[in-house]
């Protein structure tokens, strides 16, 4: 959510920071400005809308002169999106200059008090307060004054600043939000993700909770909030640039699509050697796997579904009970957890604000906790028991694809890895699962080889008003993953639901034309899915049938078929999502819809 750039050197620094935060719109975002010391004061420039807008507006930044500066791209919470609302923020005298990503929870409280003490709030945001506190706490040290404003916030930020008072510096801070600093030659910068100064440098910083960093053209000095030096390690990103361009795709979701034979094959193959599974990254031993009572998934959106279909896996393989928990909702509901627990953590970002602090939570009852993340060095990799990556790369578009199906491969390696350390998985069962494994990537390339059949139907169907995903068994797993890409990017009205629950209420919802797609990839219960798709057929629905290739006869109960290869129940996931993240893409792009940054959503949920 919310995206911050910061420039500091000798160019121009307007252009720079509008490069930067069109690299961010990946985030979501209502509106953008930018602010930049002129020689003579702080100028800022900000407009509602795309940052096409802020662009048109500055002449591409052509038209703001300084090369120190602050840009944002906002996403609202606090006050509708507006110019006004728009970041950066300035004190009521105009001298310091704020962006935020985050909330500031007792920003009320905060503001009656300024108010009470004479001062003038321009927005309806929560982020005036900091520039406002700024001001009004300053006497003549900057950062004694924003270590002061820090102790009066609750919440989490990320927080740029520039002052008149202090005009050769940028000052930056986070806690509970995402921030790095890039480290150029002479020049500086400050970003919420690698991508907006990656075609500047590939080394950085990432800031930690209540470090503050200060930003000069020739240096970058971090301390913490006792104003003691920090010593941080340099970072060096070592994807190419191009893994953050669409490399002549029309949109980042249908270039990642196409990237995940690769991003599978990156996350597997590490870590099968000699025809055996190995989990390096954890420290967990057998007999402490033994002790294990349960195992808690916790995760948010497709993650959370990565979960779903992690409970089928791990119950099936490890024996063990499998609850899988939304993070907003785990962390309200006194939780039964203790030391004989292992929580699973998924999350691609590693900085998703509810999954964090549910992982915190977990940690307080004495959890063990690994988490499933895709960014080196976040905060949840960092506060976790133990961390496994998916090197899935970057992710540009708001709708996940490649995370979701390395985050699947991860759970397989674990499966594997914990079921053969228990003894549940023959030597037969064990050689077969890696085979599987390791034919993942070619699989998907097959489906992804045959992608015009999918475009196909989605010109057929890309007008239905509901659509519903039936499934059963992994399949009603998976179905959740492929009624959310539906939605959130092509605005239809979708739900998936468990097969079995069709006569208890759903099929009162199911009319001449609702285009139902049923999932019939599980072998056990392909009779009783078929079962299904007569029910709904039955009375008018039009049937898109997913199975794989060894059962042809689905085709006679079903309107349109989809075929994927076969496989072991386990895996079918990873070959089953692919026909429903192309099916969703295709429809929202006959449906003209904004397929990268849809309506309302934002890459990077850094708030509850």
């Amino acid at each position: 959510m919310c995206g911050i750039v910061g420039y500091i050197g000798y160019e121009q620094a307007a252009p720079i920071l509008l490069q930067g935060l069109e690299k961010l719109e990946y985030r979501g975002y209502d509106s953008a400005g930018v602010c930049l010391f002129n020689g003579k004061e702080l100028q800022v420039e900000k407009a509602k809308g795309k940052l096409e807008v802020l662009k048109n507006l500055t002449n591409n930044g052509e038209d703001l002169s300084g090369t120190v500066g602050i840009g944002h791209t906002r996403w609202a919470t606090h006050g509708e999106p507006s110019d006004v609302n728009a970041h950066p923020h300035l004190s009521e005298s105009g001298r310091f200059a704020v962006v935020h990503n985050g909330i500031i929870e007792n920003y009320n409280q905060l503001k009656e008090y300024l108010i009470s003490k004479g001062i003038t709030f321009r927005s309806k945001t929560d982020t005036e307060v900091i520039a406002q506190l700024i001001e009004y706490y300053y006497k003549d040290n900057l950062i004694d004054t924003i270590i002061k404003v820090l102790s009066k916030l609750n919440g989490s930020y990320a927080i740029g600043v520039i002052s008149q008072e202090n005009p050769d510096e940028i000052i930056a801070v986070r806690k509970e939000s995402p921030l790095i600093v890039g480290l150029g030659e002479h020049e500086n910068y400050i970003a919420s993700d690698v991508p907006a100064i990656l075609a500047k440098t590939r080394k950085i910083y990432r800031l930690e909770n209540n470090e503050i960093a200060i930003l000069t053209r020739e240096n970058v000095r971090i301390i913490n909030t006792d104003k003691e030096e920090v010593k941080k390690e340099v970072q060096t990103v070592n994807w190419d640039v191009s893994a953050a361009e669409k490399g002549g795709y029309e949109h980042f979701m249908f270039k990642e699509i196409m990237e995940q034979p690769k991003a599978i094959h990156d996350t597997i193959t590490p870590r099968i050697k000699d025809g055996r599974v190995v989990l390096d990254e954890i420290s967990i031993t057998d007999e402490q796997l033994k002790n294990f009572n349960k195992i808690e998934i916790i995760a948010c959106g497709s993650a959370y579904h990565v979960g779903v279909v992690a409970k089928y896996v791990f119950e099936k393989i490890l024996r063990k009970p499998v609850e899988v928990d939304l993070a907003s909702e785990f962390r309200y509901r006194d939780p039964i957890v203790d030391d004989k627990t292992l929580a699973v953590v998924i999350s691609q970002s590693g900085e998703t604000a509810d999954t964090r602090e549910a992982m915190k939570e977990a940690q307080r009852h004495g959890a063990h906790v690994i988490s499933i993340v895709n960014v080196v060095g976040s905060s949840i990799a960092s506060e976790s028991d133990d961390v496994i990556y998916t090197w899935a790369g970057p992710e540009i578009a708001v709708a996940t694809t490649k995370a979701y199906s390395t985050q699947l491969a991860v759970i397989y390696l674990m499966a594997i890895y914990f079921g053969d350390k228990l003894g549940n998985i023959s030597e037969e069962d064990y050689k077969m699962y890696v085979s599987e494994l390791e034919q993942l990537p070619d699989k998907i390339t097959k489906i992804l080889e045959h992608k015009e059949n999918i475009q196909y139907l989605a010109s057929k169907h890309f007008n239905s008003r509901d659509v519903f995903f039936i499934g059963r068994n992994i399949d009603y797993a998976l179905s959740l993953e492929g009624s959310l890409k539906l939605k959130e990017i092509s605005y239809i009205h979708s739900e998936a639901y468990a097969a079995g629950e069709l006569k208890h209420g759903t099929i009162s919802l199911i009319e001449n034309g609702t285009l139902v797609i049923a999932l019939a990839t599980h072998e056990k219960l392909i009779e009783k899915i078929v079962s299904n798709i007569e029910e709904v057929q039955a009375r008018g629905a039009d049937v898109v049938c997913l199975a794989c290739e060894n059962h042809q006869e689905i085709k006679n109960v079903s309107q349109n078929t989809i075929f994927i290869p076969q496989a072991c129940d386990m895996v079918l996931p990873s070959l089953a999502v692919i026909p429903l993240q192309l099916f969703a893409y295709y429809v929202a792009s006959l449906k003209g819809c904004d397929i990268d940054k849809p309506r309302n959503l934002a890459k990077s949920v850094t708030v509850e």
